[in-house]
């Protein structure tokens, strides 16, 4: 009688390496894999070779030499970089602060009325976000000019003409005026998402308690209307943190014309050190100081938001 021939004991593990669901994985990885190949060249290894650049000194020709935390201490004790940074912060405020209001404000009248022309009025205002950046700056530069149309509406007012591109505050203004101009309808379009997620029964239910429109908007719209405003605020600080493009053009980009003191930001502090003077150390160490700036401002942002979130919950409760 013949014998029962056993199972090897190592018969499981003859079963095949790429299963059915090993295989989906792999695939799906495949198919993303190129995003993170793009980041990881195009963003993490240029944020990391920055912070490296910044403990050498390197004119982008000759060898780097390193010489520590010395871009940092030239880079901090340069009176120009702080000109830059207060400056910043000066039109960031000036250009974020009345930016975010008037954006409230348009999404407000656009979800309330004007039904008829509500899409024709979403392009108008989306438009600014999408032309040249560089376009719009020649535009607004002709009618900031000594004798634009903004100076010409200002004497046919009564009143003084401004020197809008060469008065300390002159230029702040003007800058600012682009980047309200720029960002107004864009950030109106998020806001306008946001009303339209809010569900229309609270407002009924509040218009059959008695709320006014006064009311609606204090206590309905504007607490469930914060996280688009938290996102919009946040998005706006960083661009403000970031800005180039308006001063650059808008001061004269040939010569030293968008490195003078009164429209100065810090990413023109970092070009001009970098391209102009040819010390990529201290505009590198200007690079990371300029990052943690900005996540410094997010981090501020993002508690004050959820502060007034809890200072909300606990009026509710």
């Amino acid at each position: 009688m013949a014998e029962p021939v056993l199972a090897s004991p190592h018969a499981e593990s003859k079963r095949p390496f790429l299963t059915e669901q090993r295989r989906s994985r792999i695939t799906a990885y495949t198919f993303i894999s190129p995003f993170f190949i793009l980041f990881s060249i195009f963003g993490l290894y240029p944020i990391f070779f920055t912070i490296y650049l910044s403990f050498f000194k390197w004119d982008a020709l000759g060898p780097m030499k390193f010489v520590g935390m010395k871009n940092y201490d030239l880079v901090t004790s340069d009176p120009t970089f702080w000109i830059s940074f207060s400056n910043t912060l000066i039109m960031g405020l000036m250009g974020t602060v009345p930016q975010i209001l008037l954006a409230l404000l348009l999404a407000v009248l656009l979800h309330s009325g004007m039904t008829k022309f509500k899409k024709t009025f979403r392009i108008l205002y989306f438009m600014p976000n999408i032309t040249s950046i560089v376009a719009v700056t020649l535009v607004f530069s002709t009618l900031f000019g000594n004798n634009g149309m903004i100076n010409w509406m200002l004497n046919g007012l009564g009143l003084d003409s401004m020197a809008f591109n060469s008065g300390w505050w002159g230029v702040k203004i003007a800058i600012s005026t682009m980047v309200m101009w720029r960002w107004t309808g864009y950030n109106a379009i998020i806001f306008l998402s946001g009303l339209q997620s809010i569900p229309t029964d609270l407002y009924e239910a509040a218009r059959i308690d008695g709320a006014n429109r006064r009311q609606q908007l204090t206590f309905i719209t504007l607490p469930l209307l914060r996280p688009f405003i938290v996102f919009v605020t946040l998005l706006s600080t960083i661009g403000a943190l970031q800005l180039f493009t308006e001063p650059y053009v808008f001061l004269g980009q040939s010569g030293t014309g968008s490195t003078r003191q009164e429209g100065i930001t810090m990413v023109t502090y970092l070009y001009s050190e970098a391209f102009r003077n040819g010390f990529f150390g201290t505009a590198a160490a200007t690079a990371v100081l300029l990052f943690l700036v900005t996540i410094i401002f997010s981090l501020l942002n993002m508690l004050a938001s959820s502060r007034m979130g809890g200072d909300t919950g606990g009026k509710k409760a």
